[in-house]
């Protein structure tokens, strides 16, 4: 059996691995990757300029084992990243997080960060578009949420109250994103309804 060097064998299927470890890092990645096809219609139509924000590093060791396959070896966050995304959408500046959640009642405020609501708070205090493309992947059922609805939410845990955001808030006070074939995540129809934009 001949295998590639990526790791795929010979007639296109991946190889089998024994005792892989489950790997938690990748979670969010599957409305990331909508987002980011979305992002792409959105600009090659001329719909919007939206991008992923890169996340800010610091490289400390590089491998050589080839000129033309450099590998990062060790690297650390310089700085805690803000929020997900960025744009322009009619001339307005845009900013915001993506988080999906498996739990069909409420989306937990530990997957936000005290950093995340400071910047958004920042974003809206200087005229900008601040929300949330929130995914509940167990009901197959994505919003558009207003920062400003999830900082009064996250202070108010911060002084005792709820720990999450209730999916019934959501669903009144965000705007469902319909399903599409191209883009599968058309939410910039919903974003121009909530910031009427």
């Amino acid at each position: 059996m001949v295998n590639y060097p990526s790791g795929v064998r010979a007639g296109g299927y991946p190889q089998k691995k024994k005792n892989q470890n489950i790997r938690y890092g990748k979670r969010g990645m599957g409305l990331e990757e909508m987002i980011n096809q979305a992002n792409d219609y959105y600009l090659v139509n001329h719909q919007a300029v939206i991008h992923k924000k890169p996340t800010p590093i610091t490289v400390v060791h590089v491998d050589y084992p080839d000129r033309s396959m450099a590998k990062i070896t060790e690297a650390y966050y310089v700085q805690p990243s803000t929020t997900d995304y960025n744009g322009v959408v009619n001339g307005k500046y845009i900013d915001f997080d993506a988080k999906e959640t498996k739990n069909k009642t409420n989306m937990p405020l530990k997957n936000f960060h005290q950093h995340q609501i400071t910047h958004l708070k920042n974003v809206l205090e200087n005229g900008g578009i601040g929300f949330l493309v929130l995914g509940f992947t167990t009901l197959s059922e994505y919003y558009i949420f207003p920062a400003s609805l999830l900082i009064k939410i996250w202070d108010k845990a911060k002084a005792g109250g709820e720990k999450s955001l209730p999916y019934k808030i959501v669903s009144k006070q965000g705007i469902k994103i319909n399903s599409k074939m191209i883009p599968s995540l058309d939410y910039l129809p919903a974003l121009k309804k909530l910031f009427n934009i």
